[in-house]
């Protein structure tokens, strides 16, 4: 099996990365928080355009990294930060589809189990489950920090879809509706997938960037790349929080 560095991962020593990983999607995201939010900046992945970041946030060490999309993606990333350089914790942030009309653009949710029907987790890992839930202590953190800075948080399930186009017409309503999911993204199920697998703890925090039943609201591409401020800052302090 591989060692370090990787072959998605240039980091030479576990040292560059700390133990806790927030993981957006996009890598220009993943740099736009390194600069504006982490002190004492260091990069340690440029490898396929994948930006990673190690810095201090409040004097805790923070790294954050780019995760791509879909679960082929995260599932490379967050398997090699947790086996070959030590992390303890991904924290997903990421933009995702309201499936319920009560949530609007920009709210705010905190995933507790995401749900899939893709075999990703029984492929890689054995792990039969389609409902798998995040790490309760992160999540904790998460509720704790979020009430105590006025933050509002929606918290329920999501699902996670592995296909963003398809020309198969297919009726999910009954499915949702019976594993109570409020919300689509594209990795999570992966990430929390991976964390069981190899005993890590993983969460995920994600902000409504379109409806189907308020498309005025939708959020364009530059938009999803510089919003989402106050996740940002959640999941900041939930970092730091989180290696006390």
């Amino acid at each position: 099996m591989f060692n370090i560095p990787t072959p998605h991962i240039e980091a030479t020593s576990k040292d560059e990365i700390a133990k806790v990983v927030l993981m957006p999607g996009d890598p220009l995201r993943a740099w736009k928080i390194a600069e504006e939010h982490l002190q004492n900046v260091k990069q340690f992945n440029q490898v396929r355009g994948m930006l990673g970041f190690t810095g201090f946030y409040k004097g805790k060490r923070i790294s954050v990294m780019g995760s791509g999309m879909g679960f082929g993606s995260i599932g490379i990333y967050s398997y090699e930060l947790y086996q070959f350089y030590d992390v303890n914790t991904i924290l997903r942030i990421g933009s995702c589809g309201a499936l319920i009309p009560q949530l609007d653009v920009m709210d705010i949710i905190l995933t507790d189990r995401v749900f899939s029907n893709e075999t990703f987790a029984k492929d890689a890992y054995g792990i039969e489950e389609k409902l798998i839930k995040g790490s309760q202590r992160v999540s904790d953190v998460i509720k704790k920090i979020a009430t105590a800075k006025h933050i509002k948080i929606h918290e329920g399930n999501v699902v996670s879809d592995n296909v963003f186009y398809t020309t198969v017409e297919t009726n999910w309503d009954a499915i949702y509706a019976e594993n109570k999911v409020i919300a689509s993204e594209m990795e999570s199920f992966a990430l929390f997938s991976t964390a069981q697998a190899l005993n890590k703890e993983a969460a995920c925090l994600l902000t409504v960037s379109d409806s189907s039943f308020k498309k005025e609201q939708n959020l364009s591409a530059e938009a999803r790349q510089n919003a989402f401020n106050e996740m940002m800052v959640l999941a900041l302090e939930t970092a730091e929080a989180s290696l006390d």
